[in-house]
């Protein structure tokens, strides 16, 4: 099973959204809810395209919420490196980007 760890960018990522969204109190557990299958399924979510080519990204609770995460098959480990709103102009799915 794959480690998976939470950079500091993404839990701030995360921290950002709360506030500035006012996400519910349990959004953190639902956000680890939404990571625990990638411990098992490392390469589970969709893979990204242009300057984020070496990255995959699964929903998180919310279908706006993109959670963007490696897999480094050699160390068996899902770094999550950034939580976004998908409908955000700079999101990492947004074709311009």
């Amino acid at each position: 099973m794959a480690a998976v760890v939470v950079t500091p960018t993404a839990v701030e990522n995360l921290d950002t959204l709360v506030r500035t969204l006012s996400l519910p109190r349990n959004t953190r557990d639902r956000v680890k809810a939404s990571l625990r299958p990638l411990s098992r399924f490392p390469r589970l979510g969709a893979p990204l395209e242009a300057r984020w080519a070496d990255f995959r990204f699964v929903l998180g609770p919310w279908r706006w919420m993109l959670i963007v995460y490696v897999y480094d098959e050699a160390t068996d480990r899902v770094a999550v490196v950034t939580i976004q709103d998908a409908r955000s102009a700079i999101a990492a799915t947004n074709p311009a980007r």
